[in-house]
């Protein structure tokens, strides 16, 4: 057996290199280290930039999209298709009610075809009603517009014609109607329609104003999913107490599979829907044997020929 001995030169030799090879792994650790940092900081920058364009991006819980009627009357069309299981003799002359009007387009559009006698239109987003307003004025300055230039043509038509005092005299009156700021039609219709904004589950009842017709058209899974059961009751009930005897309610409830792909648009909505023991398909019998209503008509549906929108949705009318 053979015993190296280690002269001073060797030992110091050994911890140098020794030293040297602690001092290059406590730089190598050191700059991984700085690596890992630097990564994890840019990933913390990226997560929250993307919180934040999370936080920006719009979220419409309670069904209040910007553009809901956009799709839902689809392209190529003017009305909204569920006019045509709408009979004008709900509404004419009528007190109505229109309950999350989004951005007014059918209210504004039952005052127009169906000569109500007043129509309110209630949404919970401030901003959908100042929507609503928009839309409400554009379409007065539209008709406004229009039937100027109708009158107009018609005035110089008759100046055109035979000369006769009575029709130039005609002609000067006609002028002066024209030149007034809108008609007493148009001027109607800002008397009629009128919106606000209002929770109407949480909403004080007025005792001096009743409905003859209420309208909740793809409302009732929002009510649902965002105030549960107890909410939902108290939207049918408090529809029950504001309208007349005899009056009507129009009513477009969403299917179930509709609540399952909505869940989970807030933590409220993913909490209530695990809590719902009333489902869509019992609403009528709520409605007639718990609420009071005498009546329930299928009246058809208010959807497009194409199964893609998702909106080929029954309605049904109900009578107090």
């Amino acid at each position: 057996m053979f015993v190296i001995k280690k002269t001073p030169l060797i030992i110091n030799s050994y911890f140098c290199t020794l030293e040297l090879r602690i001092y290059n792994n406590k730089t190598l650790i050191t700059m991984v280290k700085k690596i890992m940092e630097n990564k994890v900081e840019e990933e913390e920058k990226g997560e929250a930039q993307q919180l934040k364009k999370r936080k920006g991006k719009d979220v419409f819980p309670f069904g209040n999209y910007k553009n809901y009627y956009g799709y839902r009357i689809g392209q190529g069309l003017n009305e909204d298709p569920r006019f045509k299981v709408l009979k004008k003799e709900w509404f004419e002359g009528k007190d109505c009610l229109d309950i999350g009007c989004n951005s007014g387009i059918i209210t504004i559009q039952i005052a127009q075809k169906f000569n109500c006698r007043s129509i309110l239109g209630i949404d919970i987003d401030s901003n959908r009603v100042a929507d609503a307003y928009w839309h409400l004025r554009k379409i007065v300055r539209t008709e406004h517009n229009e039937k100027r230039r109708a009158n107009a043509s018609r005035v110089e038509v008759i100046e055109k014609g035979d000369g006769l005092e009575k029709n130039v005299t005609a002609a000067q009156e006609e002028k002066k109607a024209i030149s007034r700021n809108c008609s007493p039609a148009e001027r109607n219709l800002f008397d009629i329609v009128s919106f606000k904004q209002e929770n109407f589950v949480h909403g004080r009842d007025s005792p001096e104003k009743y409905y003859d017709a209420i309208l909740c058209l793809s409302v009732t899974k929002w009510i649902h999913l965002n105030w549960g059961d107890d909410g939902l009751i108290t939207l049918f009930m408090r529809i029950w107490k504001l309208l007349r005897p005899g009056g009507i309610f129009v009513l477009e409830p969403q299917p179930w599979v509709s609540y399952e792909k909505n869940r989970r648009v807030s933590e409220t909505t993913a909490t209530n829907f695990q809590n719902i023991k009333l489902y869509p398909k019992e609403f009528q019998e709520i409605l007639l044997d718990k609420i009071g209503f005498r009546t329930v008509e299928d009246i058809g549906s208010g959807g497009l020929s194409s199964s893609k929108t998702g909106f080929n949705r029954p309605i049904f009318l109900f009578r107090k």
